[in-house]
C-alpha cells in the first residue's frame, strides 16, 4: 500500500483528523481521542483504508465505507486492542458483531451487531461462554476459529449457517489468549453446500486444495501400482503466515496465487522435457510439485528453477513481496510407500532446508531422517536441561565503532549436553519453539543475567550494560512482565542496566502497554533483525525503544552485495531520522567495521571485537579479555 490523497480518501482523512464530515458538519470520533491518534490514508486498488495508531489501544485498521460518516465501517485489528474501544459511539453503530473472546469462549466485549440479527448478544452478555448465548453449532465454530487463530497467531476466515442466515466470520488473535472476531450477514445463497460442521469455504482456495489432495492420493495409487518413477517436492514458502497475521489474510492469499500461476506456467511451457508433473497447493504456506522421475539431478534442477522463479518479486496493487522458498524433495518407493508418508519426509527435507538456509532443495536421505530424529531427542532432553539449568549465557562484546570502548555484553544461549557437547542454538532453538518450550527455556535463561551481572561488573564496571532476546513466545505470553520485574525486585541488576532485544515480529505483535511498562521502569528496549522481518515505520517511531539493530544477514553481505549496503544505509537513516541509534550485529572483518563508521552506525557486535571470557562461577577472571 502507499499513501495517497485522492479526492476519495482526502475527506475521510479530514474528517478522521478533524472530526468533521467532508459536508462540514461535526461527526462521532472514531476513537475516544483522536487527537492523540496519528492517522494515515492509504488507497490499494478500489478500496480505501485509514490506519489510526492509539497509544491506549494499538493500531486498528478501518475500511472506510461512507467517506463523510464513516459508516458503514469494517473493524479489522492488527495489534492488541483494549476492551474500551468497544465503548466508542460509532463501533456501537456497526452493521457488523464485533466480539472480543477468550480461548474457552467467554465474552469479554462486544460492539455493532446491527445487521446480524439473533446473533448480537445482549447488553449484560459480558462474562458469559458463546454456548449460553447462541446456538451449540454456531458457538463451536466460532470457538474453533478462535483457537485456530491463536494456533497461528493470524487471521482465520470463514463462513458458517445460523438458521436461514449465512454469515462471514473473520477471527484475528489478539495475544495468546483473546481473539477478535467479527461477524456480518453474507451474500451467499443459502443453498450452498456446507461441511458437516455447517462450516463452508469462502473462496475457491479451499476447493482447489482438496481437489489437488484427491489428485494426489490417486496419481501416487496409480504409480504404486504400476512402479511408475515418481519424487514429491514440498515447498514452504516463508512469510506468509506474517504477511497474513500483519498485513491481511486476502493479500497472502493473493501472494499464494500469484505463486501457484508461476508453476502452472512453467508447467504449461514445457520447461522439463521428458518429464510430466503437476502441482497443488496443500495448505497456507505449502507447494507441492509431483514429478514422474527418479533422476535425482534432473529433479533437483527442475526445483531450483522453480524456486528461483518463485523468488521473483510479486507486484500486488502498489506494494512488492519478495517469497522465500525452500524445497524438500522425497522418493516413492525409495523414502516412502504411502503419500501421507511422502509428504511427510519432503516436509522434513523442507524443513532442513529451511534451517540451512539452502536456495535450491534439500533431497530427503538417511542423515536427513537421523537428524530429524535427533531433534525429537533434543525436544525430550530439553525439558530435562531446562530443570537442570544445563542452558546458559554466552556473552559477546559491543563496542562503540568509534572508540572501541566496551558497551554491553550481548548474552547468547548455549547449552552444554552432558554427551553431546554443546549444542548450537539453531539446533534447539526451533525444536524449543515448535514443542511449546520455548517460554520455559526463556524464563530460565532469564534468570542467568541476575546471577551474571555482578561478575560482569568486576570485570567490566559498573557502566556495562547485559543484554538479552526473550523468545518470541515468552514476550507474548501474559506472565513476561512479571518475569522481568522479577529479575530485577532485589536490587542486584538495575533496571537501567538492563537491555532487552524484542524482534520485529514480536513487537508488531506485542501489547504497546507492556513496551510502556518497562520503559518507565527503566529497561531498554532494542528492536533485534531490522529489515528481516514485518515491521512498522509508524510503530517504530512510537513505541519506546532504545535502539535499532541490523540484521546479521545484511552486514555480512558488506561491502560487496549492493543491495545489503543499500539496506543498511536506510536502516541507519531511518533510525537517525527518529532519533535512536543503530547497532551491527555480525561485524566480522575490518571493511564491515569501516563502512559501518561511514554510515554512522554507533555500535557493533562480531568477531572482529572479539568474545569475552565465561562468566560461569567456575570460570576464572580474566581481565585481559574486558578491555
Amino acid at each position: 500500500m502507499r499513501p495517497v490523497c485522492s479526492p476519495e480518501v482526502a475527506p475521510a482523512l479530514k474528517a478522521g483528523v478533524t472530526g468533521e464530515a467532508a459536508t462540514g458538519e461535526s461527526t462521532q470520533p472514531i476513537l475516544h481521542d483522536l487527537n492523540r491518534c496519528a492517522v494515515s490514508a492509504y488507497q490499494e486498488g478500489t478500496l480505501a483504508w485509514i490506519i489510526a495508531a492509539n497509544r491506549d489501544c494499538g493500531p486498528v485498521l478501518l475500511n472506510v465505507g461512507g467517506y463523510s460518516a464513516f459508516l458503514p465501517i469494517d473493524v479489522i485489528a492488527i495489534g492488541p486492542m483494549n476492551p474500551d474501544l468497544f465503548t466508542a459511539p460509532t463501533l456501537d453503530g456497526l452493521p457488523d458483531l464485533l466480539l472480543l473472546l477468550r480461548r474457552d469462549g467467554v465474552l469479554l466485549a462486544a460492539a455493532g451487531g446491527g445487521q446480524v440479527g439473533s446473533l448480537r448478544p445482549p447488553a449484560d452478555s459480558v462474562g458469559l461462554k458463546l454456548d449460553s448465548l447462541w446456538p451449540e453449532a454456531t458457538a463451536q465454530i466460532i470457538r474453533r476459529l478462535v483457537r485456530q487463530a491463536l494456533s497461528s497467531r493470524g487471521v482465520v476466515d470463514a463462513a458458517f449457517r445460523d438458521g436461514d442466515h449465512t454469515f462471514e466470520a473473520r477471527v484475528s488473535a489478539q495475544g495468546p489468549e483473546r481473539a477478535l472476531c467479527l461477524l456480518r450477514r453474507s451474500s451467499v445463497t443459502s443453498g450452498e453446500e456446507t461441511d458437516d460442521s455447517g462450516q463452508f469455504a469462502v473462496d475457491a482456495s479451499r476447493v482447489e486444495r482438496r481437489s489437488f489432495v484427491r489428485r494426489f492420493k490417486e496419481s501416487m495409487s496409480i504409480a504404486a501400482l504400476r512402479e511408475r518413477p515418481t519424487a514429491v517436492a514440498v515447498i514452504h514458502v516463508d512469510g506468509i503466515v506474517d504477511l497474513s497475521r500483519i498485513i491481511h489474510s486476502q493479500v497472502a492469499e493473493e501472494v499464494m496465487r500469484v505463486a501457484m500461476r508461476r508453476l502452472q506456467e512453467l508447467s504449461d511451457a514445457g520447461c522439463s522435457p521428458g518429464i510430466e508433473w503437476y502441482a497443488g497447493r496443500l495448505n497456507d504456506n505449502l507447494l507441492v510439485l509431483v514429478l514422474e522421475s527418479r533422476d535425482r539431478a534432473q529433479v533437483e534442477e527442475i526445483i531450483a528453477r522453480t524456486c528461483d522463479r518463485l523468488r521473483e518479486p510479486v507486484e500486488i496493487g502498489h506494494s512488492t513481496f519478495h517469497l522465500s522458498p525452500y524445497a524438500g524433495i522425497a522418493i516413492l518407493g525409495r523414502d516412502a510407500d504411502s503419500p501421507k508418508m511422502l509428504l511427510n519426509c519432503a516436509r522434513v527435507a523442507a524443513g532442513e532446508a529451511k534451517r540451512a538456509g539452502v536456495r535450491g532443495a534439500r533431497v530427503f536421505t538417511d542423515t536427513v531422517r537421523l537428524r530429524s530424529l535427533a531433534r525429537t531427542d533434543i525436544a525430550k532432553e530439553m525439558r530435562d536441561a531446562i530443570e537442570n539449568r544445563e542452558v546458559r549465557l554466552r556473552y559477546s562484546a559491543r563496542r562503540n565503532l568509534a572508540t572501541g570502548a566496551l558497551v554491553a555484553a550481548v548474552g547468547y544461549m548455549r547449552w552444554i549436553h552432558p554427551l553431546r557437547g554443546e549444542v548450537y542454538p539453531a539446533e534447539f532453538l526451533g525444536v524449543a519453539e515448535t514443542t511449546g518450550a520455548a517460554s520455559s527455556l526463556s524464563r530460565a535463561v532469564l534468570q542467568c543475567l541476575r546471577e551474571n551481572y555482578p561478575v560482569l561488573c568486576a570485570r567490566a564496571g559498573a557502566q556495562i550494560r547485559v543484554s538479552f532476546g526473550p523468545l518470541r513466545h515468552h514476550i507474548l505470553q501474559d506472565g513476561f512482565f512479571d518475569d522481568i520485574m522479577g529479575i530485577l525486585a532485589d536490587g542486584g541488576l538495575p533496571p537501567d542496566r538492563l537491555e532487552l532485544r524484542i524482534g520485529e515480529r514480536s513487537l508488531v505483535a506485542c501489547d504497546p502497554g507492556l513496551l510502556e511498562s518497562l520503559a518507565r521502569r527503566g529497561v531498554s528496549l532494542i528492536v533485534d533483525e531490522v529489515g528481516r522481518g514485518l515491521g512498522s515505520f509508524d510503530l517504530l517511531a512510537r513505541a519506546p525503544l532504545a535502539g535499532l539493530q541490523l540484521d546479521r544477514q545484511w552486514i555480512q553481505g558488506l561491502p560487496h552485495d549492493p543491495a545489503a549496503l543499500k539496506i543498511c544505509r536506510a536502516a541507519i537513516g531511518l533510525a537517525r531520522g527518529i532519533g535512536l541509534p543503530t547497532f551491527a550485529r555480525g561485524v566480522d572483518h575490518a571493511a564491515q567495521h569501516d563502512i559501518l563508521v561511514g554510515l554512522g552506525c554507533e555500535e557493533g557486535i562480531g568477531e572482529f571485537y572479539g568474545t569475552l571470557d565465561p562468566v560461569d562461577e567456575s570460570a576464572a577472571p580474566a581481565a585481559a579479555s574486558w578491555p
